[in-house]
């Protein structure tokens, strides 16, 4: 055990909510979300989604910075820490492990995916796609994924940026660079939908997102949109990746957790509309179909952008988004394995980085390979790239998350809690009650059915 003292906290209450909304706003939400809602059913899924944030993703997100905040350490010694002052077995470490682990395997085949946006973005700045059909921008695509050497370049470049960041430090380093990159994400999203409310699909964009079909929530494939919201609201807010808990570990006690995670909750739900905002109209306006699942981005967007008037710098502002939205994640995936090395070694951060980072970019190699030279190595059924995703959303995630709102719920002292989150009367009762059951159950099936699925 390292006796390092000295734990960084957070510079200022802004700091820490762009830093929380930069991890939850990742490709999932410019990416993920506008293609999910495209293929469940527009505004159905949408209204879905809010309830399954509300009494699953909110309460989640509370417990892990709770959990982090008393155990001001990485994330396996934070659980070890706070089970023990409960009288519990400091066994409820492994629920830590898993969360470092989990997102040290994500960030490895995750940087894969920014070092595509990186490379789309130089592609559409110097007019590649001009004029190409969709034949044409596919075959981009695949030739950038049958060559390692591309994806190595690119792959390696994104992680030196976030190593880069990290490497500042909590305040310097990842607060800083969050309170850049979110308003800069923002002004980029607004000035898409801006351009797209003078350029046709707009209208039909928008009643696609905000008129809710209300029978799909009721009539047949009414469970499979539910399931994917729930889904969903599970996995955007970066939880069960030990993310949060050591986000909250920086914390201070005056901070309140329930006005910050709302906060966090509404930025991030805006921001993945606002994206659909920006997505939705060019695909209509084009006769795409908005339900072309991941492809949408690599391969649909980029035939539209070279066939509209400005599309080269409209197109690389988009990919710079993604690329933002990449980013603000990458610090955050990279940071609970960093606090691990940093207070269980003698590493001083930097040397934690660097350490952190090549394992992470070596497995990310292993992962870009899956699309070429080693497409024939399969683990259970799966190329690498497949493997740890399936790995890492299927299995340690959901564990992780459910592990923390038991522990929350169940093992923590409820009056301590009641204090900490400053509920009493029918707040309490209603916490409790999504606490103990409503989100542990919701995390269950979202578990089943990513299992089945």
């Amino acid at each position: 055990m390292s006796n390092k003292q000295h734990h960084a906290q957070w510079g200022s209450r802004v700091g820490f909510i762009m830093a929380a909304v930069g991890s939850a706003v990742g490709l999932g939400n410019i990416w993920k979300f506008p293609y999910m809602v495209g293929e469940s059913g527009g505004s159905a899924f949408v209204l879905a989604y809010l309830v399954c944030i509300a009494l699953i993703g909110f309460p989640i997100l509370i417990a892990e910075w709770m959990i982090g905040r008393r155990g001001q350490r990485n994330p396996m010694d934070s659980y070890a820490t706070v089970a023990a002052s409960e009288g519990k077995s400091r066994n409820w470490a492994i629920v830590g492990v898993v969360g470092i682990l989990g997102a040290f395997l994500i960030l490895s085949f995750y940087s894969v995916i920014g070092g595509w946006a990186l490379n789309y973005m130089t592609k559409l700045a110097s007019g590649q796609f001009n004029g190409l059909d969709g034949a044409a921008v596919e075959g981009v695509f695949n030739t950038m994924l049958a060559s390692p050497t591309t994806l190595t370049i690119w792959h390696t470049l994104f992680m030196i940026i976030t190593a880069g960041i990290v490497a500042l430090g909590v305040t310097g380093g990842i607060e800083r660079a969050a309170k850049v990159l979110i308003p800069l994400l923002a002004i980029i999203l607004l000035v898409i939908v801006g351009y797209n409310l003078f350029n046709g699909g707009f209208g039909e964009a928008f009643s696609y997102l905000f008129a809710p079909d209300v029978t799909k929530l009721f009539g047949e494939g009414a469970s499979d949109i539910y399931l994917s919201a729930l889904g969903h609201a599970f996995f955007t807010l970066s939880l069960g990746m030990g993310i949060m808990v050591t986000y909250g570990s920086y914390l201070g006690k005056d901070i309140s957790l329930l006005s910050m995670a709302r906060t966090v909750v509404i930025l991030d739900t805006v921001i993945a509309l606002a994206a659909g905002l920006a997505i939705f109209p060019i695909i209509f306006s084009h006769g795409m179909d908005p339900a072309a699942g991941p492809g949408l981005i690599f391969v649909s967007l980029p035939i539209a952008f070279g066939s509209m008037t400005a599309g080269a710098i409209l197109g690389a502002l988009f990919f710079l988004l993604i690329t933002f939205a990449a980013l603000t994640s990458s610090i955050s995936l990279i940071e609970p394995s960093i606090e691990f090395l940093e207070e269980r070694t003698s590493m001083s951060r930097t040397t934690a980085v660097v350490v952190a980072s090549i394992a992470i970019w070596l497995l990310g190699v292993a992962a870009l390979l899956s699309f070429n030279m080693w497409s024939e190595v399969m683990i259970f059924g799966n190329n690498i790239f497949d493997f740890l995703d399936k790995l890492t959303s299927k299995f340690m995630l959901p564990i992780a998350g459910l592990a923390a709102i038991v522990f929350a719920g169940w093992v923590m002292n409820q009056e301590s809690v009641r204090q900490e989150l400053g509920l009493s009367g029918g707040g309490w009762s209603l916490w409790q009650l999504i606490a103990k059951f409503v989100a542990p159950i919701g995390v269950v099936i979202v578990f089943i059915t990513t299992l089945l699925g």
